[in-house]
């Protein structure tokens, strides 16, 4: 089979690179409308041709590996394509996505959300294996076609993902408390330590828990700026939550009812125990 891929960022360049190792796809086509992610694509291998829109309308399958509105957009000008074509796209939330698939091609089209990704972004950050033994959560699929069904699953377990189906919104109100609020954390402890200490103390004193905290805020704000939009009631449900607990903290090191916190704490490392 032809696969087209529609970005060729991260995710979009890590799919052309885990598709080249699977025997049925003969040649993976790349667009991008920014003309030094193509020239990076080529450079990198991560496709074996770049192609305009029309071409890519011809393959066998379409990854839209693209912001959500850029896929929404684009849903638009896939309107035409053969029954036999499956699209599918990586979009990090899924509700609004499903609901502006245009009727023509729904069943072309198989919601996914692979669960997987770096604080890096461009064709540069590309890596063959981001798909491999990550879960891939496929949305709403009854109302994709048998054929687009089979074909989205036999790609996704050919790269070595394991695939978890779930409705949108449910999938949206989920990604808002596991992948969401930990960037907005992320990106509030980095403005928090900038605002208070200078550049020197942060080299000093910076040590591997800070680093982890605060890795996910290099990840794209253009990418997360879109994301939070996209996901906005959930996320805000999210930030509650977590204020809350905060809050929690915070009053029982006021009243430093130490006991009392230790029980909270012990209380949250069940999350690892489970992970």
């Amino acid at each position: 089979m032809v696969v087209g891929i529609v970005g060729l960022g991260l995710m979009g360049g890590s799919m052309g690179l885990a598709l080249k190792g699977v025997p049925q796809v003969t040649k993976v086509l790349g667009h991008d409308h920014n003309r030094s992610h193509c020239k990076e694509a080529l450079k990198y291998h991560l496709v074996d041709e770049i192609s305009e829109w029309e071409e890519i309308k011809r393959a066998d399958v379409i990854f839209l590996a693209i912001p959500v509105n850029g896929i929404i957009n684009s849903f638009q000008n896939l309107t035409d394509v053969s029954p036999m074509c499956t699209i599918i796209d990586l979009g990090s939330t899924k509700e609004k996505i499903v609901a502006n698939i245009p009727a023509e091609i729904r069943k072309n089209v198989v919601p996914a959300h692979p669960m997987t990704g770096t604080e890096k972004f461009g064709p540069s950050a590309a890596l063959a294996n981001l798909y491999r033994n990550k879960i891939v959560v496929l949305c709403n699929l009854e109302e994709s076609g048998e054929l687009q069904r089979a074909t989205a699953k036999a790609l996704f377990e050919a790269i070595g993902m394991k695939i978890v189906t779930m409705d949108a919104k449910e999938h949206d109100r989920h990604a808002a408390y596991i992948s969401h609020l930990p960037h907005a954390i992320s990106y509030a402890l980095a403005n928090a330590v900038m605002s208070q200490e200078d550049a020197e103390n942060i080299l000093i004193l910076a040590a591997g828990g800070f680093r982890d905290m605060s890795r996910l805020a290099k990840s794209s704000p253009i990418m997360w700026n879109e994301i939070f939009k996209q996901n906005k009631e959930n996320l805000l449900d999210a930030m509650d939550h977590f204020e809350e607990e905060l809050a929690k903290c915070r009053d029982m090191v006021e009243k430093e009812d130490w006991k009392e916190l230790a029980s909270w704490m012990e209380k949250a490392q069940k999350l690892h125990d489970i992970l």
